[in-house]
């Protein structure tokens, strides 16, 4: 799976799992020894995320049922948990400093197997 902006063909990671399961989502990337560029992992539905047993940083986006950046959490370190979103739908993690201010909040990305 792909996470990219349809206005500007920028693609921000092209090898995204889905994790749409209740165990998925638990696990999500605990216990990961990295996570290599260009790859991440969707959850589906995600509200809110943690990093407990995270042994690394990482991008977080979080979507709406429509795919618009609710918010944006660049370079989040293990032993955190972000805010809580009642409106996200998606979120997808990525390799900390993917992002570096590409995405904006209120943009509408998308997701393309």
């Amino acid at each position: 799976m792909k996470l990219f902006n349809p206005k500007t063909q920028e693609v921000f990671a092209d090898n995204l799992n889905m994790n749409d399961t209740f165990f998925t989502r638990l696990v999500g990337l605990m216990f990961k020894a990295n996570l290599p560029a260009g790859s991440g992992v969707v959850l589906k539905p995600c509200t809110q995320i943690h990093t407990c047993f995270m042994r690394f940083n990482i991008d977080v986006v979080f979507l709406n049922k429509d795919l618009q950046v609710l918010h944006i959490i660049e370079n989040m370190k293990p032993w955190r948990i972000s805010p809580l979103f009642l409106k996200a739908r998606y979120t997808v993690e990525l390799p900390a400093n993917t992002l570096k201010g590409r995405i904006k909040k209120g943009e509408t990305l998308a997701l393309s197997l």
